[in-house]
């Protein structure tokens, strides 16, 4: 009797601990009237050229320093024969050229190679648009440009050859275009004296043909697809550190990066020293990639463009001394580059500056409604420059909003002291960024929750998980992304911007990790943290939904067993989206129940985009490009509620039409 009783409780406490195992989580979701409005800019994009993400990366042009203007002014060269560095060129910011001339012997060779960015990626039968500034001296000369690789087996180096005749004395622009034999990632551009007649050479420049819309200083095209593939409501530029510079003599100055591009003068790029165990001593900006680029890129994204602009302060962990920043009674100029940037985007083209626009190939206006001043500037020092910025763009634009910062972290006394500053300044956004480790994205599924709906609204402006001592981009990282994202999207009645950082990374030139989108000379591959991005862009609906389990939001709170959740409305489609994530090792059995239906209303059938990963620290490469990748799926749905599993550390998209 002992033992039957004993069997009989064990089988008892095993049916009670299954059952509590099994215990549904009932979400409701209000339908009986919608919440705030979803901005457009939601979900958007952020870009800093860090990582090789402008030359070498989304920036198409395959020559390393063109102008020959970096301060080792041959740097990413070889040269052979007689070979002789000038500066009286024909560019004013860009004086250096190189003159190639007679080597003494007919069997020998004068000339100079280019290394590229970790080399010249082509593929083959592609074509690629040489160009070059060029003057002979007495009589015509000819040279010969070649794509080589150099450890070919074959009998040939060159995989692409071609002659060009120099025939004028006054500088000119020649081109011509090579199509290789093969697809390489590590050519090298070689260009020849093929007479005994000396000629000069100024920005030598190599792009693909086929770029980003056809433009001929244009973006490369897997990157720039990409970007347009999540959809971004807002596009940030240039930076981001870059905006600050070590000091203010390279800080980002945008007046530099428009105009003719052979015009545009290098600048020394602050991410090549910044991580000595990650040092990349030939990493500058060319500016190629400019503000006109930015702008023109925004406007085919369909997004919204956001310059930033220094407000006269260089980077504040680099430059503890007051000296090293304008004092505030001389900001004049930097004031007058804001306003004179607003007039570039904006301005008439009777204006100065909108006429410089036109110039460039864009008579209307890029209808600029953004301008964030300073980067992760904090303290007084900032609050004090900041304010002569605002000032003066509210008389000038005021229609224009100003973003400004909170400073370098998510929390403590910068962040504390910098809120009520931007509220007392009446700026329209404030930027947050935080990198911080997984225990922080669990912990801040409600962070904006309490925040004070009256001041100035958020733009969560640089954020990733950062894995504790595993910072690279695998699912679970980017899972709690997604976890967070739910908080941030229930409260866009105060977030209304949020862009992910940073964005690109060259697999042999990066200095920070992890990033969005990874590229080497000839293939790209989008992170976990890409596809999370994209179906929060591509599924923000246009009206926030009320989701609540116990009557409190699903935030992955104590008792809510890991489940972060949130729900819009999408007037256009006419559709409810629900995103659920489950950030516990458990499946999780969900009920979503639609409350507040009007009669007669059902869910019609929908879709499921379910993300998820058994291994928590995969990863794309690319070799894998497609490791992890989101799975839709038809749903059938019946009535007014939805009962499903989701898996253990997962995240589910549904998508469901409304029938009448």
């Amino acid at each position: 009797m002992k033992n039957s009783r004993n069997i009989l409780f064990v089988i008892l406490s095993l049916f009670i601990t299954g059952t509590a195992l099994a215990q549904t989580n009932e979400m409701i979701v209000n339908m009986i009237k919608t919440g705030a409005e979803i901005q457009p800019t939601m979900y958007g994009l952020f870009f800093e050229d860090i990582n090789y993400a402008a030359d070498g990366g989304l920036y198409g042009e395959l020559v390393k320093n063109r102008s020959f203007e970096f301060p080792q002014n041959l740097m990413g060269w070889e040269t052979y024969g007689k070979v002789t560095l000038n500066n009286d060129g024909p560019f004013e910011r860009n004086p250096h050229y190189v003159r190639l001339e007679y080597p003494g012997h007919n069997h020998k060779r004068s000339g100079l190679q280019n290394e590229g960015f970790f080399g010249i990626g082509v593929e083959k039968d592609k074509e690629y648009r040489f160009s070059v500034w060029a003057r002979c001296l007495n009589k015509n000369s000819k040279i010969k440009v070649q794509l080589i690789n150099s450890a070919a087996m074959g009998e040939q180096q060159a995989v692409a050859s071609h002659d060009l005749v120099i025939n004028s004395k006054e500088w000119s622009k020649y081109e011509l275009i090579l199509k290789p034999s093969q697809t390489n990632a590590k050519l090298k551009l070689r260009i020849f004296l093929d007479s005994g007649n000396a000629v000069d050479l100024e920005h030598v420049s190599l792009f693909p043909v086929d770029t980003w819309n056809g433009h001929e200083n244009g973006l490369r095209k897997d990157l720039a697809q990409a970007l347009y593939d999540l959809k971004p409501g807002v596009f940030r530029f240039p930076g981001g550190c870059i905006v600050e510079g070590t000091d203010l003599e390279t800080r980002y100055d945008w007046k530099k990066s428009v105009g003719p591009v052979e015009n545009r003068p290098i600048n020394e790029n602050r991410w090549h020293y910044t991580f000595s165990h990650r040092f990349f001593p030939d990493y500058y900006q060319s500016y190629g990639l400019g503000f006109y680029e930015y702008f023109l890129l925004s406007e085919e994204l369909g997004a919204e463009p956001l310059p930033v602009v220094n407000c006269g302060l260089a980077c504040q962990y680099q430059n503890k001394d007051e000296s090293a920043h304008v004092a505030v009674s001389e900001l004049d100029c930097y004031i007058q580059d804001a306003l004179d940037l607003i007039e570039f985007a904006n301005g008439d083209i009777s204006t100065e500056w909108g006429k410089l626009r036109a110039d460039m190939g864009h008579p209307e206006p890029f209808n600029m409604k953004y301008i964030g001043v300073g980067n992760e500037q904090w303290g007084p020092e900032y609050v004090e420059r900041l304010k002569p910025f605002v000032d003066a763009i509210r008389k000038a634009y005021p229609q224009v909003k100003i973003i400004g910062g909170s400073g370098p972290g998510s929390e403590g006394d910068h962040f504390e002291y910098l809120w009520p500053e931007m509220k007392k300044m009446k700026v329209d956004l404030v930027d947050e960024h935080f990198y911080r480790p997984e225990s922080w994205f669990l912990e801040q599924g409600a962070r904006y929750d309490n925040y004070d709906r009256k001041g100035p609204k958020v733009f969560a402006g640089e954020y990733a998980c950062h894995g504790a001592g595993k910072k690279w981009n695998h699912f679970y990282t980017a899972l709690l992304e997604a976890a967070f994202m739910t908080g941030m999207e229930r409260n866009a009645d105060i977030v209304h911007m949020a862009t992910y950082a940073p964005l690109f990374a060259h697999v042999e030139g990066w200095q920070w990790r992890p990033d969005m989108i990874w590229y080497d000379n000839l293939n790209s591959f989008n992170t976990a943290s890409y596809y999370v991005q994209q179906l929060f862009s591509l599924n923000k609906g246009t009206n926030v939904l009320s989701l609540t389990m116990n009557n409190k939001p699903v935030t992955g709170a104590a008792g809510q067993n890991g489940l972060f959740a949130s729900a819009v409305w999408d007037k256009n489609q006419q559709e409810i989206i629900v995103k659920v994530v489950n950030t516990s090792d458990k499946s999780q059995p969900i009920n979503l129940s639609f409350e507040g239906l009007k009669k007669k209303s059902k869910l019609a059938n929908g879709k499921l985009i379910t993300f998820e990963s058994s291994d928590l620290l995969s990863e794309n490469s690319i070799e894998n490009p497609t490791l992890l990748q989101p799975v839709e799926s038809n749903y059938k749905t019946e009535g007014t509620s939805i009962n499903n599993t989701i898996n253990a550390h997962a995240f589910q998209v549904y998508k469901l039409k409304l029938m009448k």
